[in-house]
C-alpha cells in the first residue's frame, strides 16, 4: 500500500503527459481522480496503522547504492503519518482549485503530481540520502510551477525561493555526510546515522545541528532566513500558494523534529536558543502581517508567526510541546490552505487582493464572507478550532521550560487577533463598490458555487473536527513522541 500511495501521483503524471494538452478539462478531471486516489490509499494506511505502536511501520527497505550504503527504504510513524495524510488532502484541493488553469494545463497538472510524489517520499523516507534528494526534487516542480504560472513578479520569486533553499541545503548535505562518516557501517539509514551521531561529543553534535538546522529553518522558515516566503506566496498561483505554506513549510519542521532525535545531546545544549528564534519569528511574522493590506502577503507573514508556535514546541523537548508541535503543523497547513483557496477564489473574480477595495463583502457574496471570517478566527486558535488545541499544548510543554517568558507568545497572540480582526472589518464592513471602479459603483460578482464550497467545507470540517475531538490525532502521534523524548530524559 504504502508503495501504491507513492507510485499514484507519478503515474498519474505519466498517464496526463500522453494526453493532448488542448483538453484542458480532461487534464484537470484525470488529475482530481489521481489526487483523490492518492487521498484515499493513505486513509487505507492509516487504517491499518497502529497508534499505540512506537516502532516503524509499514517498513520496506531495497538496496539503492550499496557501494556508498543508501537505500531506498520507507516507513511511517506517529510523526510521518498525520504528515501524509495532511500532503493528500492539500494535493488533492490544490489540484481541485485550479479551475482557472487553461494555459500548460498539462505541464501543469503533471508537475503538479511530481511534486506530491517528492513530498510523500520525504514524509516516509527512512534514509537520509533519500530523504535529501526528494528534498531537493521539490524543487524542480516549484520552480516551474512559480516562474512559468505566477504573477508579474515571477521570475524573481522563483529564482528567490530556489537559491534560499538550495543555500540551506549546502550545509545540511555537508551535515549528513559528517554523521555518515560516524554511522556504523558508512550508512545512510536513519537509524544507522541515530546511532553515530549520539557517540560525538556534544560540541560536535551542535555544529552538525547547526548545519541540519540552516537547512530545515530556510524551508520553515524562521527569521532571519525567511526572505523568499512573501515574494513566492504572492506571484505563485494560488493553488500553489495552498501547497507552499500548507505542506512545504512543514518540509522543514518535520526534518528538525527528526534531527532533534538524531542528535539529542545538541537539542538540548541548543534548546534556549531555539526558544529565542522562535519567539522571535512569533513576534516579527505577527506584526508585519498586521502592517499588510496586500492578503496574499498578510498570510505569509502571518505563516511565518505561525511556524514560530511549531518552533516554540519542538524546543521544549516534551511530548506536551512536540504534540503540540505536530497539531501546529496539521493546524496551519488546514487553515493556510483554506485561506488561500478562498482568497485565489476571490482574485479570480474581482483581480484584487488589496484589503482597501474591499466593503460589505458580507451583502455581495455572503459564502465567501462566513468561510473568511471563520479562517481567519480559526488562525489565530479560536476555541473550538484545531489552533486552539495546538498552541495550547505549546504553551503547556513551553511552560514547564521557561515560565514567565511565554508572555511574548501572548502578545504575538494578540497581535494576530489584531490583524485578523483588521481584515474582518475591512472585508465585511465599509459601503459597497466596485473594484477598479468609482465608489459609487456596486460591484456584482459571483458567490461560491456548490463545488467550491464543498472543497471549502472539507476543509472546514478538519479544523473544527481536530478543535472539538483532537483525541485520534493525539492518540497517532502520542506513541511516537513519548519514544522520541525519552532521549532527553523526559
Amino acid at each position: 500500500m504504502l508503495k501504491t500511495l507513492l507510485l499514484l501521483p507519478l503515474l498519474g503524471a505519466a498517464g496526463l503527459s500522453l494526453l493532448p494538452g488542448r483538453k484542458v478539462d480532461l487534464l484537470r478531471h484525470l488529475a482530481s481522480v489521481v489526487a483523490a486516489a492518492t487521498m484515499l490509499c493513505a486513509g487505507l494506511l492509516l487504517l491499518d496503522f497502529d497508534p499505540a505502536s512506537a516502532e516503524m511501520q509499514f517498513f520496506e527497505t531495497r538496496p539503492w547504492n550499496p557501494r556508498v550504503g543508501s537505500s531506498f527504504a520507507l516507513g511511517i510513524d506517529g510523526i510521518s503519518m498525520p504528515m501524509v495524510l495532511l500532503a493528500t488532502l492539500l494535493c488533492f484541493v490544490a489540484v481541485v482549485s485550479s479551475t482557472a488553469i487553461r494555459s500548460g494545463a498539462k505541464l501543469y497538472f503533471s508537475l503538479l503530481l511530481v511534486l506530491e510524489t517528492s513530498l510523500l517520499i520525504v514524509f516516509t523516507a527512512r534514509d537520509w540520502s533519500l530523504f535529501y534528494v526528494c528534498w531537493e526534487l521539490t524543487l524542480i516542480p516549484l520552480f516551474f510551477l512559480i516562474d512559468r504560472l505566477g504573477g508579474a513578479n515571477r521570475h524573481r520569486a522563483a529564482l528567490n525561493f530556489v537559491l534560499y533553499t538550495l543555500g540551506g541545503s549546502v550545509f545540511m548535505l555537508i551535515a549528513l555526510l559528517l554523521l555518515y562518516d560516524v554511522a556504523p557501517g558508512h550508512s545512510f539509514a536513519m537509524a544507522d546515522m541515530a546511532a553515530g551521531g549520539a557517540q560525538l561529543p556534544e560540541r560536535t553534535q551542535v555544529l552538525v545541528f547547526l548545519g541540519l538546522l540552516l537547512g530545515f529553518a530556510v524551508k520553515m522558515p524562521i527569521v532571519p532566513l525567511h526572505g523568499w516566503l512573501p515574494l513566492a506566496h504572492v506571484e505563485a498561483p494560488s493553488p500553489i500558494s495552498i501547497l507552499l505554506s500548507g505542506i512545504l513549510l512543514k518540509m522543514g519542521a518535520y526534518g528538525l523534529i527528526r534531527a532533534i532525535g538524531t542528535l539529542p545531546a545538541a537539542a538540548l545544549a541548543l534548546q534556549d536558543w531555539l526558544a529565542l528564534l522562535a519567539l522571535t519569528s512569533l513576534i516579527y511574522g505577527a506584526v508585519l502581517a498586521w502592517r499588510q493590506t496586500d492578503l496574499k502577503a498578510m498570510i505569509a507573514y502571518s505563516s511565518i508567526s505561525h511556524m514560530g508556535v511549531v518552533l516554540l514546541g519542538v524546543a521544549a523537548l516534551n511530548p506536551a510541546g512536540l504534540s503540540g508541535a505536530l497539531t501546529q503543523m496539521v493546524a496551519h497547513g488546514l487553515t493556510a490552505g483554506l485561506l488561500f483557496l478562498l482568497i485565489g477564489l476571490l482574485y479570480e473574480r474581482t483581480h484584487n487582493r488589496d484589503l482597501a477595495t474591499y466593503g460589505s463583502l458580507n451583502r455581495l457574496a455572503p459564502r465567501f464572507a462566513v468561510l473568511i471570517v471563520f479562517t481567519l478566527l480559526a488562525s489565530v486558535g479560536l476555541p473550538g478550532s484545531a489552533g486552539f488545541i495546538a498552541e495550547l499544548q505549546v504553551l503547556i510543554g513551553a511552560y514547564g521550560r521557561w515560565g514567565a517568558w511565554l508572555v511574548w507568545m501572548s502578545i504575538a497572540v494578540l497581535i494576530s487577533a489584531a490583524y485578523a480582526l483588521r481584515a474582518i472589518r475591512c472585508l465585511s464592513t465599509g459601503p459597497e463598490r466596485s473594484f477598479g471602479s468609482p465608489p459609487t459603483g456596486v460591484a456584482h460578482f459571483s458567490d461560491l458555487n456548490r463545488s467550491e464550497c464543498a472543497v471549502a467545507c472539507l476543509l472546514s470540517v478538519g479544523i473544527v473536527g481536530i478543535g472539538l475531538y483532537p483525541a485520534p490525532l493525539l492518540r497517532l502521534m502520542a506513541a511516537s513522541l513519548v519514544r522520541l523524548t525519552r532521549q532527553f530524559g523526559v
